[in-house]
């Protein structure tokens, strides 16, 4: 039998119960690692599951930061040098990339504690996690405030896409499961996929093809 909870339980639960409850209602998400330096070369990582596709031309992608304080060593480090890296995590990796959620202190480099090692190529300001099988590299451009619970969102351009070989298709598709990318639910719950199949462009008077049959 189907159950429900109304928004006055919803704000009567106790606060850890509540942040799990509703960070789980978006369904899954994905997620990655953010890899950003300070102008001092202080290297820093942290795992983002609220990354959203804003558009393909240009290629913007958004990051939304929760409210400060505490701190968002993250987010400081875009807004001064401007450049980030967007990591996709792995089954080889996930266990590494939740404990960059803790929070250490600025000076400590979630690279060195737990083992990611950062990668630099094609001149690229900021670090790319390097046992990440897609890259992206990323050059900020907008940054919105959203007033009604003090969140941040910041939009970037897609400057470099790195990704193995054998995964991207004929008609631009990045096969994210040949490239073992995860994604997780809630705040600590992590993935493995099943692709059911992959249609054809909805017109109304058409019927749907697989196109992975074609």
């Amino acid at each position: 039998m189907q159950q429900h909870i109304s928004l006055e339980t919803i704000l009567a639960m106790e606060k850890q119960r509540r942040v799990h409850f509703i960070n789980s209602l978006g369904g899954f998400k994905s997620v990655s690692l953010v890899g950003t330096v300070d102008q001092s070369g202080n290297e820093n990582l942290g795992i983002f599951s609220s990354i959203i596709h804003i558009g393909a031309n240009p290629p913007l992608i958004a990051l939304l930061f929760r409210p400060s304080p505490p701190e968002r060593d993250t987010l400081r480090n875009i807004l001064e040098t401007g450049f980030y890296t967007i990591n996709h995590i792995n089954e080889k990796i996930f266990k590494q990339a939740h404990q960059t959620s803790a929070r250490y202190d600025a000076a400590v480099s979630e690279f060195d504690v737990t083992d990611l090692k950062s990668e630099y190529k094609d001149g690229f300001f900021a670090p790319f996690v390097l046992k990440s099988n897609v890259q992206l590299g990323i050059e900020f451009k907008e940054k919105i405030d959203i007033a009604i619970n003090n969140t941040t969102m910041v939009i970037g351009e897609i400057n470099h896409v790195y990704y193995p070989e054998n995964c991207l298709g004929e008609d631009g598709f990045l096969d994210l499961e040949k490239a073992n990318t995860i994604t997780c639910s809630g705040l600590d719950s992590y993935h493995k996929t099943v692709q059911l199949d992959r249609l054809s462009y909805a017109k109304p008077d058409k019927d749907l093809i697989s196109l992975l049959q074609n």
